[in-house]
């Protein structure tokens, strides 16, 4: 059955405001020409939309089964159109990104990506390193780790030594590196990560370790800003923190425990976007190397 655009509009934004004038203002036509549209479309599909009431519209039960599908491939429409912004064929790049390397690194340089690569439409989702890229439509993530997720292609992006920093009041207190271990440890699920740590520094590791555990380097960040204890994190991406003073690192001992890694499925070949986003990304790493 072929429907005009025009009726379906009309009945879209007419079921909307359940109101002809309100439907006419917003299509700028005259409210003879939207009732005239609905009409002729409840015409072409014999049955009625709506109720004519004294004072505006109510659906009926087949205009409220026909609205949200109405609705939503008008959504869908202004999707694929919106792709044609600035007059090219922008391609959509759904990417998970991890919340630490989002905020602390990706967010600050992004708009350096948008001025080079107008034709992508990157659209960001923050996880906290667990991540299934298949099951939540990811054409690629940005996570934690040593490289190796069975299936995966992953291409190393970034370093990010851990090393301990905590607030300026308890910094204050620490003189050696074996008074760390007298702290409260803020500790992530990695529980490798401060034992690798007194290792590295050649001071025994408290056991057992005492202190929270946290989902995300973010929240620990914030406990740490807190006073709440020493948190291990990487260094690297909380550089805004440190340099405001927020937030000091009392010891230059670091550990390394990984890396960022870009990742995409094996079975998938990566888009034109994809290998933009990535080679971007690997220059920008190297332009702060050099």
């Amino acid at each position: 059955m072929h429907l005009p655009l025009n009726a379906l509009r009309a009945f879209e934004a007419a079921a909307r405001h359940l109101s002809l004038t309100r439907a006419a203002d917003e299509l700028n036509v005259t409210q003879t020409a939207v009732s005239a549209q609905v009409r002729n479309l409840e015409q072409r599909l014999g049955v009625r939309l709506f109720h004519r009431l004294p004072r505006g519209l109510a659906l009926t039960d087949e205009g409220q089964a026909l609205l949200p599908r109405v609705a939503d491939g008008f959504e869908r429409l202004a999707g694929a159109l919106d792709q044609f912004r600035g007059g090219r064929l922008r391609e959509p790049l759904n990417l998970g990104v991890v919340g630490t390397f989002a905020v602390g690194w990706l967010l600050p340089r992004l708009p350096r990506f948008e001025r080079a690569h107008p034709e992508v439409d990157l659209r960001l989702a923050t996880h906290n390193n667990r991540v299934d890229l298949a099951g939540e439509g990811l054409d690629a993530a940005i996570r934690f780790g040593g490289g190796a997720w069975h299936g995966t292609r992953a291409v190393r992006v970034l370093e990010a030594p851990l090393a301990p920093v905590c607030a300026p009041a308890l910094a204050r207190r620490l003189r050696t590196r074996a008074d760390v271990a007298a702290q409260v440890l803020l500790r992530s699920y990695r529980a490798d990560e401060w034992p690798r740590w007194f290792a590295a520094a050649g001071v025994p590791a408290p056991s057992p370790l005492r202190g929270p555990v946290f989902d995300t380097s973010l929240a620990m960040a914030q406990a740490a800003l807190q006073g709440m204890g020493v948190a291990l994190l990487p260094v690297r991406l909380f550089e805004s923190d440190l340099r405001a003073e927020r937030l000091v690192q009392p010891f230059a001992t670091s550990v390394s425990l990984g890396a960022y890694w870009l990742t995409s499925l094996q079975s998938r070949p990566p888009s034109p976007a994809l290998v933009a986003f990535g080679d971007w990304l690997q220059a920008e790493v190297a332009g702060e190397r050099g």
